[in-house]
């Protein structure tokens, strides 16, 4: 398999090692689980790879493996070539040493030593070159407690001590090894809180340490303010104080500043020396200028403590300090965005830090302490105490279902079991601070890691996450389409920066619908604000990004995808393996359900990177029909006396939901018994008067996976069944079951969504009642589908006609390019519609590109024809 890279490579750093981690995907039947793989990387040269398999094909051939390798050796093009087991030298590199209780990695440059008896640290010890570097790795927590009574109203910080329950390898090999540690925060009285997954990743012969810090909230919501989050350890240093530097890159230029500046107003220092002093220049000062300099040393103010605080996503802020709790600081420079790079070092060397996202996931920052002792102390905050505390409380103790689409009228908002994942990097380097260009270097790496991907061609080919088509530009019809799916997703791109749509639970979200009479979206309206995935804004982008490769669909994809998998979900508690639906926060509405959880939000990004985080996530909802015992979908629309299973389902979209979790699984790990769990369910559809277009809704057995046909009734309306990812998980589960007659039963159902009333009610005989097929535009890729399964013209013309009449209105053609206020606002736009119509029109393009309209004066006419279709 032939890839390259998503963004365009960055310069290269010095020569030194940094690991990538890419995702491969092969034809049914290509590869073995027991071949090696071979990597040709920059001049068709080999280079060393480390391969896991992350996917099987239903006959256990592979399906997707993941690869790392070194990319200094890498390139604009590389290659991945399966090879017969027992062809390939193993690369000898990082090597382990186990001895009772202490691990020691020594992958090249750096040494990595964790003592498994120590409950509080991550490392002991990170030795650079054979020298100590990072000692006493450990994670930091800190609350707010608020607490009033008559005219006072007090904040109080609370510290936490990390407790380390255990550390584990999880990837053990000679290029890389991730180490994973979990954990909770202890407090005064026994109280445990935060509990958290660190991974440490070590490459061999790289001068860093890669980390993914993900924590859960477990608190009170009305008493514990998140203050502070992160990792902090010790750093030796040494030589005069002259010699030690601290270094931050922001946007108006590197701060750049020594623990003592060498300007004195009497005596004067020769200005010679003061300008190599901030060059980074070790000074071994002697003779006459050596004398002057420690005489003024004394009486020179001894800077002892930075602080870097990205507070907003337009402005951070460095403040620096004496030594002593009863010193204030001093406000050194304010700025806008930062890339997150900051070092700082001594004679003994330097310590570079970087964070992906890092003014983009605000409040974070760092703080180095003690910089003028014999051992600093470095703390990488994902979440700054220099910033206000995050206020988990939801904005009102009701909802507002009647007015404000909340859902239901009862409060159901909940932080309790949401997560966060982040990553930062730590970088250890011989010199006593990096130059401004290396800082930069590291600062961009750091954010944006290198990573490799394939053609669209090819994963078109291998129908890689089901049917989309590639780009079509044959006539003015496509032309017009592609215009439209390009535009609007530079326009979210666009509004992610306009509204301001970040911070640390924030990013990676887009709000749900616009205001234009406020020009704004509809931020405090209940179900009108964050849109927590609703209508699959994830399929829409991942889609998007597998059919044109663009680098501005992969950022918007990946950036939701880690959201949505960790904030809109709870990853413990009573709601584990479900997610809230869209509110005003993102855990504030009353339905929780198994669809915004689902795995099918984010395979794509597991199998393009193999971010093992999901892997987390995967694991807890390979079992999630659990959760129906205690929180029963349809449980406030049908009477429990009244019912003979314990739980419902739709067959859409809370059991397709459960497919695409049971799917993950089955395909994770070759297991078939998750498997027949889809069949279990199909098989129970086919049993109801009208196979998959009965109910949608079923009683539900969580505990055998079974559904029972309860009559024709939909709650929420028909729609629902299919606008949250079903279509696309049921014709992928149509390829990789192979069960033809579940072809047949999409087929039936994308045809019949698009007749008439009067031939539904006739081919029904009358079954399907007051039950209406709505937003038939939203059913376009099963009406696609039906008319290709089906060859059936006539569909094709309904399905083309339902989808191009959202954004054609006779003369009006303008469609998403339709803009107010100098290009700012399209007035009418809700990510609800444009997700659907984009994913619909992907999909449509590949099953009825045929039997699209050539000329937009054609679409006009069909939209014409068909307009008594009679859909409401």
């Amino acid at each position: 398999m032939k890839l390259h890279p998503v963004y365009p490579l960055l310069p290269r750093d010095r020569g030194t090692g940094r690991m990538t981690t890419w995702g491969c995907l092969w034809a049914r039947g290509r590869c073995a689980p027991e071949d090696r793989f071979r990597l040709i990387g920059e001049g068709g040269n080999p280079v060393p790879l480390q391969s896991r398999i992350t996917a099987y094909w239903p006959d256990g051939s592979v399906k997707w493996s993941s690869h790392t390798a070194d990319s200094r050796f890498l390139g604009d093009e590389i290659e991945v070539i399966p090879v017969s087991a027992g062809e390939e030298e193993p690369f000898r590199g990082i090597g382990i040493l186990k001895r009772e209780n202490r691990w020691t990695l020594e992958a090249g440059k750096l040494t990595l030593e964790i003592n498994l008896d120590d409950p509080e640290h991550l490392f002991e010890r990170v030795s650079f070159e054979g020298l100590p570097y990072l000692e006493k790795g450990r994670p930091c927590l800190k609350t707010e407690e608020r607490h009033s009574g008559g005219s006072r109203s007090v904040r109080e910080t609370v510290a936490y001590r990390p407790v380390i329950t255990g550390i584990s390898l999880e990837e053990e090999g000679a290029l890389q090894c991730i180490l994973r540690a979990e954990g909770h925060f202890a407090g005064e009285g026994g109280r445990t809180i935060f509990p958290y997954v660190i991974r440490m990743k070590i490459g061999y012969d790289c001068e860093e340490l890669s980390f993914q810090y993900t924590f859960l909230y477990d608190g009170d919501e009305h008493r514990d303010f998140l203050k502070g989050i992160g990792l902090a350890f010790g750093t030796p240093l040494s030589g005069p104080l002259y010699n030690r530097h601290v270094k931050f890159d922001g946007d108006r230029g590197l701060f750049h500043e020594s623990m003592v500046h060498l300007l004195s107003w009497r005596p004067r220092i020769p200005e010679h020396l003061y300008r190599k002093q901030m060059e980074g220049v070790p000074l071994a000062l002697e003779g006459e200028e050596g004398k002057m300099v420690r005489g003024i040393l004394p009486d020179t103010p001894h800077w002892s403590e930075y602080d870097f605080c990205q507070d907003y996503s337009d402005h951070y802020v460095i403040r620096k300090k004496q030594k002593g709790e009863s010193l204030s600081s001093l406000e050194a420079v304010h700025g806008g965005r930062s890339s997150g790079g900051a070092a700082f070092g001594s004679e003994s060397g330097s310590v570079l830090v970087g964070m992906r996202d890092f003014w983009e996931k605000y409040p974070s920052g760092y703080t180095f302490r003690n910089l003028d002792g014999e051992e600093a102390e470095a703390e990488i905050w994902l979440w700054s105490p220099s910033a206000e505390a995050m206020d988990f409380r939801h904005y009102a103790d009701r909802g507002y279902n009647s007015v404000c689409y909340e859902g239901y009228d009862y409060f159901g908002a909940t932080p309790y079991g949401i997560g966060n994942t982040s990553e930062f990097t730590i970088r250890c380097q011989e010199g006593m601070i990096p130059t401004d260009g290396e800082l930069r270097d590291f600062a961009a790496y750091a954010g944006r890691p290198n990573l490799y991907v394939g053609d669209p061609d090819y994963y078109h080919s291998l129908r890689a996450f089901g049917y989309w088509s590639l780009p079509r530009s044959g006539n003015e019809t496509e032309r017009w389409i592609e215009e439209q799916l390009e535009g609007i997703l530079a326009f979210y791109a666009d509004e992610v920066d306009r509204r301001n749509w970040y911070g640390m639970f924030n990013y990676g979200d887009f709000m749900h619908t616009y205001d234009p009479v406020r020009h704004n979206w509809r931020y405090d309206m209940g179900g009108y604000a964050w849109d927590n995935t609703e209508l699959v804004p994830t399929l829409w982008l991942w889609y998007y990004f597998m059919r044109t490769g663009s680098g501005t669909a992969f950022t918007l994809a990946e950036k939701l995808s880690r959201h949505a998998s960790e904030v809109d979900v709870y990853h413990r508690g009573p709601y584990k393996g479900l997610g809230s639906r869209h509110n005003v926060s993102h855990w504030g509405c009353p339905c929780k359900e198994a669809r915004i959880a689902m795995a099918a939000h984010h395979r794509f990004y597991y199998y393009l990177t193999g971010d093992r985080r999901l892997e987390d996530i995967f694991e807890e909802l390979k079992d999630n029909e659990q959760s129906f015992y205690h929180k029963d979908p349809l449980g406030d629309f049908y009477e429990k006396g009244e019912m003979t299973l314990p739980s419902h389902a739709r067959s859409g979209p809370d059991w397709s939901s459960l497919c695409s979790n049971w799917m993950t699984r089955w395909e994770r790990f070759n297991d078939r018994a998750y498997r027949d769990k889809i069949l279990r369910g199909i098989g129970d559809i086919k049993k109801a008067p009208l196979r998959l277009i009965s109910g949608p809704d079923f009683e539900f057995d969580p505990g055998n996976v079974s559904l029972q046909y309860i009559g024709e009734r939909t709650t929420g309306g028909t729609h629902l069944q299919i606008c949250m990812g079903a279509p696309q998980i049921w014709m992928e589960l149509g390829d990789l079951i192979e069960v033809e007659e579940w072809k047949g039963m999409l087929a039936e159902y994308g045809r019949f969504y698009f007749l008439d009333r009067e031939r539904q009610l006739e081919e029904s005989d009358g079954l399907i009642g007051e039950r209406e097929f709505t937003f038939p535009m939203m059913a376009a890729a099963m009406g696609a589908y039906g008319a290709w399964y089906l060859k059936d013209r006539e569909t094709a013309d309904r399905t083309w006609s339902q989808l191009l009449r959202g954004l054609i209105n006779g003369n009006d053609r303008d469609g998403f390019l339709s803009r107010e206020r100098q290009g700012e606002e399209i007035p009418w736009i809700s990510t609800n519609f444009v997700a659907q119509w984009c994913l619909n029109a992907m999909v449509a393009l590949e099953f009825i590109g045929d039997s699209l309209p050539p000329t937009l004066d054609d679409v006009v006419e069909l939209i014409h024809r068909s307009r008594g279709d009679g859909f409401r």
